[in-house]
C-alpha cells in the first residue's frame, strides 16, 4: 500500500504537521491542545501505515514555539510510535529545534527524552519559526 504525504494545517492550538513517506515527519508551531482531536488519530494512522514500508531513514523535525501538557503526551506518543523503524533496522534521527532563551521547551524535550529513551538531538536556533 502506498502511503501519501499529507500535510495538516496549523490552528490557534494545533501545530503545523508535515508527514512525508519519503521519511521526514516535521511538527512546528504551538502545541495548545487541551481535549481530544482528531489530528492526533490521523498522526498515529499515518505513521501506523508508514511503518507497514518505512523510508531507510526518517528525520523527525519538532520546532515548538509552545507545548502544553496534554499536547505533549500526544507527542511521545507520537515519538514513541515512530521509534519503531528502529526495530526494522532503519534509521532515526529527531532533531528538536529551541530557541536559545527558551528554558521550558528545551526542558520540555530533555524530560521526553530521558524519560522514555527517546534519542533527541537538540538544536538552538535563533528563530524558530523558520523550519
Amino acid at each position: 500500500m502506498l502511503i501519501s504525504y499529507s500535510h495538516i494545517l496549523p490552528t490557534d492550538k494545533t501545530p503545523e504537521v508535515i508527514l512525508d513517506p519519503r521519511g521526514i515527519i516535521k511538527i512546528k508551531g504551538r502545541a495548545l491542545i487541551v481535549n481530544k482531536t482528531t489530528v492526533p488519530e490521523q498522526i498515529m494512522d499515518w505513521i501506523d501505515a508508514y511503518l507497514r514500508n518505512p523510508a531507510e531513514s526518517t528525520e523527525v523535525i519538532i520546532a515548538l514555539e509552545y507545548l502544553n501538557s496534554f499536547s505533549t503526551k500526544i507527542l511521545v506518543s507520537t515519538l514513541r510510535e515512530i521509534s519503531q523503524v528502529i526495530l526494522q533496522k532503519k534509521k532515526l534521527v529527531i532533531n528538536w529545534y529551541y530557541e536559545d532563551d527558551d528554558d521550558d521547551i528545551l526542558d520540555r524535550g530533555k524530560y521526553i527524552s530521558s524519560t522514555y529513551d527517546i534519542p533527541i538531538k537538540f538544536i538552538m536556533t535563533d528563530d524558530i519559526t523558520g523550519f
